[in-house]
């Protein structure tokens, strides 16, 4: 067994541990890949990686011992390995033999440690699928899916104050920034702090509701696509904060919004306004829409926090490398900005017969409305899927829809919107909404929040109706002919909302209700 030393944590052992893993006759491969952050090195060896520690001090982490080394890998595989068994395989030691050589694993003084992987293949990460274009919605669903399991089985910190959670970081951050004018720009970096203490006061009092209620949990703590990775077609999470208790013991949806602002960050407006709204229905910790109103404060942090981790890791290289990480400060920065100055929110309901394409017109929209990243949708199918318990493409039968269920559907559906308008968040509401009374509530809602309100008619020929009806697959809606041909007699009353032709392509559709929201008066993100 691998006796316990403790040699100085010098360049040059750093250099030596890095030259070992390095080498293909270690390994006994052909070649061996690395990659570095700001404070570690992955080793990537045939079947095998082995990732070390850098043997830094940073503001945030402090790595420069062998205990403090150990502690951290330890503590990365037991975090890791329930939520990534397939990856995660165990410890191994650095020695440093008889000999005076260093070697992997067996007999000697342990200089280093390292946590040995499965190597996995780097195209199926988040980040690298990400980059070839927009997520799949799927994809995009079961990430929500991901993160609101991992989020149900982390430990709640009892009765801690979210407010003395965030607040340290809004700290750190307007430090660090503040001495970062030369990078991100001084009226920038001034800007910034201002906005950030700003949101802390204002989201103060629900944060520390929110600690209390048991939001705040031991989470992963570095949620972004990059640390996300496709096994089997299912999105894993793996390297979790390993290194700081107080950094991962955090308000969940602190935690999400590292994957929401990095989508963001890459211009995927969709993808995270589909994980926003799979999570939320998902409610892994429960008030996540009354959480909405922090949202802005959360994904401005990590922006910077991203920001920061740039500027710390620009100092660590030199020419192209260096520029790249300039510009990833300056944009973080700038988007950060962006979070803390939200368009404001509004209430859209959605009607029509079924076939009009409520669903699809609304999913597309939201991305598009109300503080990123975008507007809650509240759809009709979906929810009496979740009143009834059931998956959203199982089939209901008739007695799921009588009159008595159907109002309790509405009355769900005007819970959220109210909710999300409470929380100043835009929601974006999609049913039928034959009844003139049902439009006069979902208008009664914004009219009592002192909020807008836009209701949009669709309209589309029957036999595009039928059509489409009898298009659908693996959907949470369960209208056919029988129920379009029902629908069809409806006498709907005065219709006083804008009518949108709905009869053409999707992007028809789109552009004909974003017509419509603007003579409105609706803030549209393209």
């Amino acid at each position: 067994m691998p006796s316990p030393a403790a040699p100085p944590a010098d360049d040059a052992l750093e250099r030596e541990v890095a030259a070992l893993l390095g080498d293909p006759a270690t390994h006994a491969v052909a070649r061996v890949d690395v990659i570095e952050t700001h404070a570690a090195r992955v080793f990537l060896a045939g079947n095998d990686v082995y990732k070390v520690k850098k043997h830094v001090r940073l503001p945030f982490l402090d790595f420069s011992s062998l205990k403090a080394r150990h502690r951290a890998i330890a503590r990365e595989l037991e975090l890791n390995q329930p939520h990534a068994p397939a990856i995660y395989l165990g410890l191994v030691a650095i020695v440093r033999g008889p000999d005076g050589r260093l070697r992997l694993g067996g007999e000697g003084a342990v200089v280093d440690w390292a946590v040995h992987m499965r190597r996995f293949d780097q195209e199926a990460l988040l980040v690298r699928i990400a980059e070839k274009g927009p997520l799949p919605d799927a994809l995009s669903k079961a990430l929500a899916a991901m993160a609101a399991r991992y989020h149900r089985s982390s430990p709640v910190a009892d009765g801690l104050d979210g407010l003395c959670v965030i607040e340290p970081v809004v700290r750190q951050l307007t430090q660090a920034l503040g001495t970062a004018q030369d990078i991100i720009g001084a009226k920038t970096a001034g800007e910034l702090s201002d906005r950030l203490t700003a949101a802390v006061a204002r989201a103060g009092p629900l944060l520390t509701r929110r600690g209390h209620a048991g939001s705040i949990r031991r989470c992963h703590g570095d949620l972004h696509l990059g640390n996300i990775v496709l096994i089997e077609g299912a999105p894993v999470p793996f390297d979790a904060l390993e290194f700081s208790e107080g950094l991962a013991t955090i308000d969940v949806l602190y935690d999400l919004a590292f994957l929401l602002m990095d989508l963001g960050y890459r211009g995927d407006q969709r993808a995270a306004n589909i994980v926003l709204n799979a999570y939320i229905g998902a409610a892994p910790a429960g008030g996540e829409i009354e959480g909405l109103a922090c949202l802005p404060l959360l994904l401005a942090c990590r922006a910077g926090v991203r920001a920061v981790v740039a500027i710390e890791r620009l100092r660590q290289l030199q020419g192209a490398a260096q520029r790249e990480q300039r510009e990833s400060a300056r944009r973080h920065a700038e988007l950060a900005m962006s979070y803390l100055d939200p368009p404001p929110p509004v209430l859209i309901a959605i009607g029509g017969l079924s076939g009009t394409g409520k669903s699809t017109l609304a999913a597309a929209l939201a991305p598009c409305v109300g503080a990123a990243p975008g507007a809650l949708h509240a759809r009709s199918d979906v929810e009496r899927k979740r009143l009834f318990g059931v998956a959203e493409t199982e089939r209901l039968g008739p007695e799921h829809y009588r009159p008595e269920a159907s109002e309790r559907v509405y009355a769900r559906l005007l819970d959220k919107a109210r909710r999300a308008l409470g929380a100043s968040h835009a929601a974006i509401v999609d049913a039928v909404f034959a009844k003139p009374a049902e439009r006069a509530a979902v208008e009664a809602v914004a009219r009592e929040l002192g909020q807008p309100f836009v209701g949009l008619w669709l309209t589309a020929p029957q036999e595009s109706l039928m059509a489409r009806v009898d298009a659908r697959r693996d959907d949470a809606s369960d209208a056919d002919r029988y129920v379009v041909e029902q629908q069809l007699a409806y006498d709907t009353g005065a219709l006083t909302w804008s009518s949108v032709d709905a009869g053409g392509t999707p992007s028809h559709s789109l552009a004909e209700a974003m017509k419509a929201l603007r003579a409105a008066g609706v803030s549209l993100e393209e």
